[in-house]
Protein backbone atom coordinates (compact mmCIF):
# COMPACT_ATOMS: atom_id res chain seq x y z
CA UNK A 1 0.00 0.00 0.00
CA UNK A 2 1.05 3.41 -1.03
CA UNK A 3 1.13 6.19 2.16
CA UNK A 4 0.43 8.80 -0.10
CA UNK A 5 -1.91 11.17 1.28
CA UNK A 6 -4.32 13.33 -0.72
CA UNK A 7 -5.29 16.96 0.79
CA UNK A 8 -9.29 16.92 0.99
CA UNK A 9 -9.30 20.04 -1.47
CA UNK A 10 -7.84 17.84 -4.03
CA UNK A 11 -9.75 14.85 -3.33
CA UNK A 12 -13.12 17.22 -3.59
CA UNK A 13 -12.09 18.96 -6.52
CA UNK A 14 -11.58 15.99 -8.96
CA UNK A 15 -14.69 14.10 -7.83
CA UNK A 16 -16.37 17.61 -8.87
CA UNK A 17 -14.95 17.69 -12.06
CA UNK A 18 -15.58 13.91 -12.63
CA UNK A 19 -19.53 14.42 -12.20
CA UNK A 20 -19.23 17.46 -14.68
CA UNK A 21 -17.12 15.71 -17.16
CA UNK A 22 -19.75 12.98 -17.16
CA UNK A 23 -22.89 14.75 -18.73
CA UNK A 24 -20.65 16.88 -20.69
CA UNK A 25 -19.29 13.38 -22.37
CA UNK A 26 -22.74 12.51 -22.88
CA UNK A 27 -23.66 15.36 -24.67
CA UNK A 28 -20.84 14.91 -27.05
CA UNK A 29 -21.44 11.79 -27.94
CA UNK A 30 -25.25 13.11 -28.74
CA UNK A 31 -24.21 14.83 -31.16
CA UNK A 32 -21.61 13.02 -33.10
CA UNK A 33 -24.30 10.20 -33.40
CA UNK A 34 -27.23 12.62 -34.23
CA UNK A 35 -24.94 13.47 -37.14
CA UNK A 36 -24.87 9.87 -38.67
CA UNK A 37 -26.86 9.61 -41.33
CA UNK A 38 -28.42 6.06 -42.42
CA UNK A 39 -26.39 4.96 -45.65
CA UNK A 40 -28.37 2.66 -47.92
CA UNK A 41 -25.55 0.09 -48.58
CA UNK A 42 -25.69 -0.35 -44.77
CA UNK A 43 -26.18 -4.27 -43.70
CA UNK A 44 -29.85 -3.43 -42.14
CA UNK A 45 -30.80 -0.16 -44.10
CA UNK A 46 -30.52 -3.01 -46.90
CA UNK A 47 -32.52 -5.98 -45.55
CA UNK A 48 -35.00 -3.32 -44.42
CA UNK A 49 -35.58 -1.90 -48.27
CA UNK A 50 -34.34 1.71 -46.70
CA UNK A 51 -33.94 4.56 -49.58
CA UNK A 52 -33.39 7.93 -49.53
CA UNK A 53 -36.36 9.07 -51.64
CA UNK A 54 -39.69 6.97 -50.98
CA UNK A 55 -40.46 8.12 -54.86
CA UNK A 56 -38.06 5.90 -55.95
CA UNK A 57 -39.40 2.65 -54.38
CA UNK A 58 -39.81 -0.64 -56.36
CA UNK A 59 -43.09 -1.24 -56.27
CA UNK A 60 -42.63 -5.42 -57.20
CA UNK A 61 -40.12 -5.61 -54.91
CA UNK A 62 -42.24 -3.79 -51.83
CA UNK A 63 -45.56 -4.54 -52.23
CA UNK A 64 -46.80 -3.12 -48.94
CA UNK A 65 -45.73 0.68 -50.43
CA UNK A 66 -48.36 2.99 -51.19
CA UNK A 67 -47.78 6.40 -52.79
CA UNK A 68 -47.63 8.96 -49.88
CA UNK A 69 -45.47 6.86 -47.26
CA UNK A 70 -42.51 8.35 -45.66
CA UNK A 71 -40.21 8.65 -42.70
CA UNK A 72 -41.61 11.81 -42.13
CA UNK A 73 -45.08 10.38 -41.48
CA UNK A 74 -44.16 7.15 -40.01
CA UNK A 75 -44.57 5.85 -36.31
CA UNK A 76 -41.26 5.19 -36.10
CA UNK A 77 -39.78 8.78 -37.15
CA UNK A 78 -39.41 11.03 -34.67
CA UNK A 79 -38.25 14.72 -35.97
CA UNK A 80 -40.24 17.92 -36.24
CA UNK A 81 -42.35 18.62 -39.73
CA UNK A 82 -39.68 20.27 -41.95
CA UNK A 83 -36.69 18.53 -40.58
CA UNK A 84 -34.91 17.26 -43.64
CA UNK A 85 -33.53 14.31 -42.01
CA UNK A 86 -35.00 12.85 -38.67
CA UNK A 87 -33.95 10.25 -36.10
CA UNK A 88 -35.57 7.16 -36.43
CA UNK A 89 -36.54 4.30 -33.81
CA UNK A 90 -35.08 1.55 -36.39
CA UNK A 91 -32.07 2.60 -36.83
CA UNK A 92 -30.95 4.09 -33.48
CA UNK A 93 -28.57 6.95 -33.24
CA UNK A 94 -28.70 8.11 -37.05
CA UNK A 95 -30.54 10.09 -38.92
CA UNK A 96 -33.15 9.05 -41.83
CA UNK A 97 -34.05 11.18 -44.79
CA UNK A 98 -37.45 12.71 -44.30
CA UNK A 99 -38.55 11.79 -47.50
CA UNK A 100 -37.23 8.40 -47.29
CA UNK A 101 -39.26 4.92 -46.63
CA UNK A 102 -38.49 1.19 -45.47
CA UNK A 103 -40.84 -1.85 -45.16
CA UNK A 104 -41.23 -1.13 -41.30
CA UNK A 105 -43.00 1.99 -42.62
CA UNK A 106 -46.08 2.18 -40.14
CA UNK A 107 -48.92 4.79 -40.45
CA UNK A 108 -48.74 7.41 -37.55
CA UNK A 109 -51.69 8.34 -35.69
Amino acid sequence: MSDTKYPRRTVLKGALLGVVAIPAAALVGRAEAAAAHVDPSEPQAKSLGYVEDATKVDAKANPNYKAGQHCANCLQGQGKPGDAYIPCNIFPGKLVNANGWCKVWVKRP
